[in-house]
């Protein structure tokens, strides 16, 4: 299956894929970014899921007190020192602070690991599940709306994004825990030391607000922009690699390695930026920590001059705010991995939160029906439609019209073919047979059934589609050919390949339990194909659609693949998208398509003595 499949072996055509890329010969360039969610809905997503394992937050939240309570032990024990050691002879203070230190580091030490491991309790099944939830949506959301948008914008969603959110999460939630309570515990130590010196400390208060209110307008869009370019990089890198073949037959690597060079250049320039702003957001904290650290130490010293304090509580009082230095720098610090997470975290509950239909409707066997079918993509739209029949781009919008008034009736165990010139709209024809694509007017209905109202599970168990392009997954033939049917046996798989004609299969290495796909035993373009046909014979649809599904075997493969073809129609109903004309010649029916249009019908004689664009179609062919 290719990565657009809907079902059990549907597959993005050639024509699909390029347009999906590029723009294609059925439609124009519709790429567009997935949807981002608002806060609102993130946290309506993810607070669920953190409330199944509130436990887990709760002891997070206890380690995080009790490691700054032990924090508070080194300050306090040292400037009792600064006033016990002076003139003193007895030294028994020191190993008691140096012994009480101990403790409480040891004690901070176990908190921090403790929280650690609550914390990835917490988080990892967390992130695990929005990455489920994604995937499913995406699946769920069917093949037709998730090629109109950017493939790598999918894959950086599932891998970038939940990556980014995975790592913050187990950074940021202990730091924000253990900075927060150091930040309250010593801020109280402070005020209890003498609540003159508490009052100067406050004075850092609107200096740190400052900072923050400096910092966040300005740095928010461009985490979420960051976040856009990596998708953004991805989403080149990948269709580079996964169109190489293409880019190299019209020798146009090097405009597409400019391309990528430019998304991964605005990348890192984004990075850039953002790592500017966090500097100077610590350039700013540096100068409130000095700033109150001398005042702290200006009162101190009048204050002990005056006999109110004492020494030792003007040291304790600096080194607990000197403690907070870290925290707060934290703090402040990681709002640029909590932005990022959030952009991250907006954009996988983008996807999630996408709306699908409901479809409820169950199908049962009888002819499969197309009436008055017209589609256009882009930003043609449903109302573009209304009126008269659309005969030109206007009417829809300024969009090319992939399919216009297209009539057909597919009764059961007939097959037909279409064929046409590149463009014509064969593909489009044959997603809207197989309730991939909602067509923009008309209706599609089996047995009286509306497509769009099927449940996409019950609609594959009766209409299966394959393409010219494939995939194989990287696992065993046996398992490839059992996608549509798990539970499927052994000898129902060696079944399905026999009827495919795949007796190549118990050449390989070990048979039906050869690893194919990446990075096991290579197939080639006709093998591949016939595994994918294997898929349809087990899957026993009633109705199959094939997109130029022997395309790709070349002229040694292809009477086999025609075969193969041949051999899972038979007794089924059957859409033919013709590569080659001969593969039309053998179908009960044969329609024609220009330029969206079905210009002739009928079987291959009868279109050969009509001698118009069918016979010009077949001399051009065949050489008569």
């Amino acid at each position: 299956m290719s990565s657009s499949e809907s079902g059990t072996v549907t597959s993005a055509s050639t024509d699909t894929a390029d347009a999906a890329q590029v723009g294609g010969p059925d439609r124009p360039d519709v790429t567009a970014a997935l949807p981002l969610a608002s806060g609102r809905e993130s946290l309506a997503v993810l607070w669920p899921l953190l409330r199944e394992r509130r436990g887990n937050l709760l002891l997070v939240a206890v380690a995080g007190l009790v490691g700054a309570v032990a924090g508070l032990v080194a300050p306090w024990v040292i400037g009792r020192l600064v006033d016990v050691l002076p003139g003193s002879q007895d030294y028994s203070a020191v190993w008691a602070a140096a012994g009480a230190i101990a403790v409480a580091g040891v004690v901070g030490a176990g908190c921090t690991w403790a929280g650690q491991a609550w914390l990835a309790r917490l988080t990892e099944p967390t992130v695990a599940r929005l990455r489920e939830m994604v995937m499913d949506r995406s699946l769920r959301l069917g093949a037709a709306q998730m090629e109109t948008t950017e493939t790598g914008d999918l894959v950086s969603r599932v891998a970038e994004d939940a990556r980014e959110i995975s790592q913050a999460a187990t950074a940021v939630i202990p730091l924000v825990v253990q900075s927060l309570f150091t930040v309250i515990v010593s801020a109280v130590g402070l005020a209890t030391v003498d609540w003159r010196l508490g009052l100067v400390g406050l004075v850092a208060l609107p200096m740190y607000w400052t900072t923050l209110r400096w910092y966040l307008p300005r740095s928010g869009p461009i985490y979420a922009a960051e976040r856009a370019a990596f998708g953004t990089r991805a989403s080149r890198l990948l269709g580079g690699i996964t169109g190489s073949r293409t880019l190299h037959a019209y020798d146009a690597q090097d405009a597409e390695l400019r391309r990528i060079t430019a998304a991964s250049a605005q990348a890192r320039d984004l990075s850039i930026r953002v790592f500017y702003f966090v500097t100077r957001a610590f350039s700013r904290n540096n100068r409130a920590e000095v700033t109150v650290l001398g005042l702290l130490l200006v009162v101190g010293f009048f204050l002990v001059d005056a006999d109110i304090i004492t020494a030792g509580a003007v040291t304790t009082a600096a080194l607990l705010f000197h403690r907070l230095f870290n925290p707060i720098g934290a703090l402040v610090g990681i709002v640029d991995q909590v932005q990022s997470a959030g952009a991250s975290l907006v954009r996988m509950v983008g996807v999630i939160t996408m709306p699908v239909p409901e479809r409820t409707a169950t199908l049962e066997p009888g002819p499969l029906e197309l009436t008055g079918v017209s589609h256009a993509y882009g930003e043609a739209s449903r109302e573009a439609f209304s009126g008269e029949a659309p005969d030109g781009d206007a009417s829809f919008g300024g969009a090319a019209p992939a399919l216009i008034d297209v009539d057909l009736t597919l009764a059961p165990g007939e097959v037909v073919a279409v064929v046409g010139s590149t463009g014509a709209g064969k593909s489009t024809l044959a997603l809207v047979a197989a309730g991939t694509l909602t067509p923009s007017r008309g209706s599609v209905r089996m047995g009286g059934v509306s497509l769009s109202d099927v449940d996409p599970v019950a609609l594959r168990q009766r209409i299966t589609m394959v393409s010219q392009e494939v995939h194989s997954f990287a696992a065993t033939i046996a398992e490839n050919v059992r996608a549509p049917r798990p539970e499927a046996s052994e000898s129902e798989v060696r079944a399905a390949l026999r009827t495919v004609g795949a007796d190549w299969v118990d050449d390989l290495p070990d048979g039906i339990h050869t690893v194919i796909g990446e990075g096991g035993h290579p197939l080639d373009p006709m093998q591949s194909q016939m595994i994918a046909l294997a898929r349809v014979e087990l899957a026993d649809p009633d109705v199959v659609i094939l997109d130029e599904a022997t395309a790709e075997a070349g002229s040694a493969g292809a009477r086999r693949l025609d075969d193969a073809a041949a051999a899972v129609l038979r007794d089924r109903a059957g859409l033919v998208v013709a590569h080659r004309l001969s593969q039309a010649v053998s179908a009960d029916r044969i329609l024609v398509m220009e330029h969206g249009r079905v210009v002739e019908s009928g079987t291959h004689d009868e279109l050969l003595r009509a001698d118009g664009r069918y016979a010009e179609l077949a001399r051009a062919w065949f050489g008569a």
